[in-house]
């Protein structure tokens, strides 16, 4: 996998936008830090890469919400308790 900085992608975007087919994948740096992620696509497969990334986005928020469940120990509740919880929160906003 290729990383580059910002400064790279302004200053060489030609040279990057011939090499991602065959990279595929490209990391976008600033000041060291990965944020972001150039990806090859076609028009062929633009909907199934666009499917593939929202649900890869979909189950990482889920594996976040499980851990900081168990960080909280709410993962213990049983389901009435959860009711009951859910019954609380939305009696406080109906005042």
């Amino acid at each position: 996998m290729k990383f580059l900085s910002v400064r790279d992608l302004r200053g060489k975007s030609a040279q990057i936008w011939k090499e991602l087919p065959n990279e595929r994948e490209m990391i976008i740096t600033s000041n060291g830090r990965p944020i972001a992620i150039l990806a090859a696509i076609t028009e062929t497969n633009l909907e199934e890469s666009l499917a593939a990334f929202r649900q890869s986005r979909a189950v990482e928020a889920v594996v976040s919400l499980q851990r900081s469940s168990v960080k909280q120990g709410t993962d213990k509740m049983s389901v009435d308790e959860i009711r009951a919880e859910i019954k609380a929160v939305r009696k406080k906003r109906t005042r």
